[in-house]
């Protein structure tokens, strides 16, 4: 007889394939609470929209094919059904999709026995000295077996120093020495700038050339800085660039 696998239930004549998810009709994904502030918002953002603006994707596997992956802020992760989720700021998992119907009951939150693995990756953007993000939070992920977990406290609110990373090391984090995520062949770095008008110390990505990855907009405004420097270019030589 199949013994049952722990998210889920064996159908009455079934082998492995054939796993019924947990039932979650009673789950709460959503409860409509706010983001806690415009910082915290824009730094979500700031982390996630990049990666689809324009990034490559994580590095091919060993058969030179490209991976797939998915990006989200502020969306729960239910590791088992039976457990509230942790719903870290930014998360991204490698070699798994959007979700097709993000309105179907399965799509709304990370349920890790949907998508076959827990996050690669989460981040916490701490805003107060309420989070738990060096006690209970760090626990609840490290028991989740999330390889990376990243804290950012610009503000130094909870810890000493405004980036804190660390490695899952059997099951319990390790500080690590470095920032980058190794799956994802990328770093998180510290950043000062103006984002959407506000001028603030960030959190970003950058790929192995140290080269910052560009919101759409940042995208953009360099093209537009290109051409415009191309047209420059072709005036001097004696060329109209918008003639037809």
């Amino acid at each position: 007889m199949s013994s049952e696998p722990a998210n889920g239930r064996w159908t009455e004549e079934a082998d492995a394939s054939e796993i019924i998810g947990p039932d979650i009709s009673t789950l709460v994904t959503e409860d409509g609470a706010p983001v806690d502030n415009v910082y915290s918002e824009r730094q979500m953002r700031l982390l996630v929209e990049p990666l689809y603006a324009g990034w490559g994707g994580p590095p091919p596997d060993e058969d030179g094919n490209p991976r797939s992956f998915f990006a989200a802020a502020n969306v729960g992760v239910f590791a088992v059904a039976k457990n509230n989720p942790l719903v870290p700021d930014v998360l991204v998992s490698v070699d798994v999709a959007p979700p097709v119907n993000v309105h179907d009951k399965e799509h709304r939150s990370y349920f890790v026995w949907e998508y076959g693995k827990v996050p690669d990756v989460v981040i916490e953007v701490v805003s107060n000295k309420q989070g738990g993000e060096l006690t209970d939070r760090k626990r609840g992920y490290a028991k989740m077996r999330v390889p990376v977990y990243v804290v950012w406290d610009p503000e130094r609110l909870v810890a000493d120093d405004e980036l804190t990373v660390f490695e899952l090391a059997g099951s319990v984090y390790r500080r690590s020495e470095h920032s980058v995520v190794e799956s994802l062949a990328l770093e998180l770095y510290p950043w000062s700038g103006s984002f959407e008008g506000v001028d603030a110390r960030w959190l970003r990505w950058r790929d192995r050339r140290a080269e910052w990855l560009l919101t759409g907009a940042e995208r953009a405004r360099a093209e537009h800085a290109r051409a415009e420097r191309l047209a420059a270019k072709l005036r001097a030589m004696g060329i109209d660039p918008d003639a037809q």
